[in-house]
């Protein structure tokens, strides 16, 4: 369904995703090379999550080295690192670092400055129905969707905005629902923890200040109005910080008393010990974990991506991945092989579900957590 130019059939949408699950610690696991294959997977699995580790590393190193010479970057079916670059000097700087370069039409600061235009638009005015838009590296022009059917007028002004930037916009379309999704009942493993106001979020990540506060991240708008939070009824602790629209994080800290663990349950196969953070990049895998969809895995799609929760809510800088999530998972942990990758945010739904439960592919959005932990003062406990 994927598409340029105008929209087709039903609403969709993103919505922002009240709840989530993360780092529950019911006893480690031994992490030998045997122990793994026994509990996630094959010896083979491994190795491409090492190929997978070295080119995220690569990537990082790349965005250091040449900035904005750069269009972006991404891993491909094979696990190689392709970057997208307008000059065949660049192209050269590439080869010569051991990634494969790939010739696009656009530099990135052109396409970087499309997205900022439509930035504007949307926090000044309005973006309507639009859901999302990025640099993309694969098509190397900035991707903007749009759920199908949605010919409103201010999504079409918007539209015509982006449609007027020529080559260097693609517009897809793709289905969804837009909803709350806040979740009202409820509190289980995960862990699931109860906001005061009476709605449910999930803690993502523990981590520790630089004055050596207790604290756990989640998403912003979870922390939105800083509320207290608690757990089966007991008192975890009070907001400290929130960042929601713009960006979607909060911290809270956590009273004495409770154990904070660099785990995050796997739901009933083994709990993931942390051993770090990642850097986000395009084909890497990301797997989640959350109170309603439990652990699901995908891929990254895009990064920087800038999404249009409605009503002028517009939050920039997230990553979209496969994974599925639903209502009730915001503020999960996103990790890929045992590193921190984000925190969930939201997600297109169709009738409350993730879209591959309706044949599609999902989309599904989150924070990067160095962002999160850097304006945080953070760092996170590992296992």
């Amino acid at each position: 369904m994927a598409g340029r130019g105008r929209i087709g059939a039903a609403v969709a949408g993103i919505v922002a995703l009240t709840a989530a699950g993360l780092v529950a610690a019911n006893g480690a696991q031994a992490e030998s090379r045997a122990g793994q294959a026994g509990a996630g997977g094959t010896v083979e699995a491994q190795d491409a999550d090492v190929l997978q580790r070295q080119g995220i590393l690569k990537a990082a190193e790349l965005d250091t080295k040449l900035g904005s010479r750069i269009v972006g970057s991404y891993l491909d079916d094979s696990g190689e690192l392709v970057v997208a670059v307008a000059d065949e000097a660049t192209a050269e700087l590439v080869r010569a670092a051991g990634a494969v370069p790939r010739l696009v039409r656009f530099t990135a600061a052109q396409l970087q400055s499309v997205q900022r235009d439509l930035d504007r638009l949307a926090t000044g005015s309005t973006a309507g129905q639009v859901k999302s838009w990025y640099v993309d590296p694969i098509s190397g022009t900035v991707v903007v969707t749009v759920p199908d059917g949605a010919d409103d007028l201010r999504t079409q002004r918007f539209l015509r905005r982006a449609a007027a930037k020529g080559d260097r916009v693609t517009i897809r379309t793709s289905p969804g629902t837009i909803r709350p999704t806040a979740d009202d009942f409820g509190l289980r493993g995960g862990v699931q923890v109860d906001k005061n106001t009476g709605y449910t979020c999930s803690l993502g990540f523990n981590a520790r200040t630089d004055d050596g506060s207790r604290i756990f991240l989640t998403a912003g708008h979870c922390t939105a109005g800083k509320p207290s939070f608690s757990r089966n009824g007991y008192v975890l602790g009070e907001t400290r910080s929130s960042s929601y629209p713009g960006n979607d994080f909060g911290t809270v800290k956590v009273i004495d008393g409770w154990d904070l663990r660099g785990e995050v349950e796997r739901w009933n196969d083994g709990d993931i010990r942390l051993q770090g953070t990642a850097g986000v990049t395009v084909g890497a895998s990301v797997c989640k974990s959350g109170k309603s969809t439990r652990w699901s895995c995908g891929r990254v799609v895009a990064k920087n991506v800038t999404v249009n929760y409605g009503e002028n809510q517009i939050v920039k800088g997230l990553y979209q991945h496969t994974a599925c999530v639903q209502t009730g998972d915001s503020g999960g942990p996103n990790i890929t092989g045992s590193y921190a990758l984000g925190i969930t945010s939201g997600a297109a739904l169709l009738s409350g579900e993730c879209l591959q439960k309706r044949g599609r592919t999902n989309e599904s959005y989150s924070q990067p957590i160095g962002e999160a932990l850097s304006a945080s003062n953070a760092s996170l406990v590992l296992g």
